[in-house]
C-alpha cells in the first residue's frame, strides 16, 4: 500500500505520483501577469519596457515561485517541465553574442510542476526536452535578475482553441494563493512579415486591434478577447498563428473577478503593439 508523506503544498506518494493536499497553505495572493516580452534584446538592454518590469517586480510581494506560460513553447497538447534545474533555451538567431552569453539559470520545481498537472482537467505530459525560453528569461531577467526564484514552464497548446486556453487559465488559478506567480509572455500584434526596425509606431491595424483588446480587457469583457476575431481586418494582420496571443488568454482566465487590473508599457513599436496587463 503507497504511503504519502504530507509536505505542506502537496502530498508526495511513493510510486512518484503527486496529489494537491487539501490542507495546503493560502498564501497572498500573487499576481497573474501577461508581458510583450518584444525584441530578445530587451534581456541585454535597458529601456522603457524594461525598466517597467524592474520596477513591477519591486513593488509586488516577492512570489515563492513562477509559472511561466511562453509564446516560444508551441506544442500538440499542453506540456510542463519539473526539472530541477531547467535548460536555458536559446531560441533566436542571428544576434549579438552577448545575447547568448545571457546566463539566467533559476531552480525549477518538480513539486509546485505536479500540483499543477492535477488542477488541470486535460492531458499534461512531463517534458523537460524544452526549459526556459528567452520569452521567459529575457523578461525575468529584470524582474528578479538573481535567478534564485524557482521557474517552471508550461507550453501553450497548440491543439487548444482560445477558449479552452482561457479555461485552463481558470483551472490554474489557485496557483495565485499558494505563492505563485502566473507569468504569461508573448505578444498582442506578433505578425514577423509586417516588421518594420525603422518604424517607432506602429501600423494603424496594429493599433485598432490593440484597442480592440485593451478595451474588452479593461471592461473585463473576456469573451471578446476569447472571440478576437469580431475585430475585423486588424485581427487577420495581428498574427497567422496564435503562439504569442494564447498567453493573454491564460492569463485572463486565471484572473479573478476582485483582481485589480492594470496596464503598463501600452506601446506600439517596429509596427506592431507591445503592452503588459497585470492583474493582482
Amino acid at each position: 500500500m503507497n504511503e504519502a508523506r504530507n509536505k505542506g503544498r502537496i502530498k508526495v506518494i511513493k510510486d512518484g505520483s503527486y496529489l494537491v493536499s487539501e490542507n495546503a497553505p493560502i498564501a497572498e495572493k500573487m499576481p497573474a501577469i501577461f508581458i510583450g516580452h518584444g525584441s530578445p534584446m530587451n534581456a541585454i538592454e535597458n529601456n522603457s519596457y524594461t525598466a517597467m518590469w524592474t520596477q513591477v517586480a519591486k513593488e509586488m510581494k516577492r512570489p515563492e515561485g513562477i509559472l511561466s506560460i511562453s509564446a516560444h513553447w508551441f506544442t500538440h497538447g499542453t506540456k510542463i517541465t519539473d526539472a530541477p534545474r531547467p535548460k536555458v533555451i536559446y531560441d533566436m538567431y542571428g544576434f549579438p553574442e552577448a545575447l547568448y552569453r545571457v546566463a539566467y539559470q533559476p531552480p525549477g520545481d518538480m513539486e509546485r510542476a505536479h500540483e499543477t498537472i492535477q488542477l488541470i482537467s486535460r492531458q499534461v505530459t512531463v517534458d523537460n526536452t524544452w526549459g526556459i525560453d528567452y520569452g521567459t528569461w529575457s523578461v525575468l531577467c529584470h524582474m528578479y535578475p538573481e535567478a534564485d526564484i524557482p521557474v517552471y514552464q508550461m507550453s501553450v497548446d497548440a491543439d487548444a482553441d482560445a477558449e479552452t486556453q482561457f479555461e485552463i487559465g481558470k483551472e490554474i488559478k489557485k496557483l495565485r494563493n499558494r505563492g505563485i506567480m502566473i507569468l504569461g509572455s508573448g505578444n498582442v500584434v506578433h505578425n514577423l512579415s509586417q516588421v518594420n526596425w525603422n518604424m517607432e509606431g506602429g501600423y494603424q491595424w496594429a493599433q485598432e486591434f490593440d484597442s480592440y483588446i485593451k478595451n474588452s480587457v479593461t471592461k473585463r469583457n473576456y469573451k471578446d478577447v476569447i472571440d478576437y476575431k469580431k475585430a475585423g481586418r486588424s485581427a487577420e494582420m495581428a498574427f497567422y498563428t496564435p503562439d504569442h496571443f494564447a498567453p493573454l488568454l491564460y492569463v485572463l482566465g486565471a484572473s479573478q473577478e476582485n483582481d485589480r487590473l492594470t496596464v503598463f508599457n501600452d506601446s506600439c513599436t517596429m509596427g506592431g503593439t507591445i503592452y503588459d496587463l497585470l492583474p493582482v
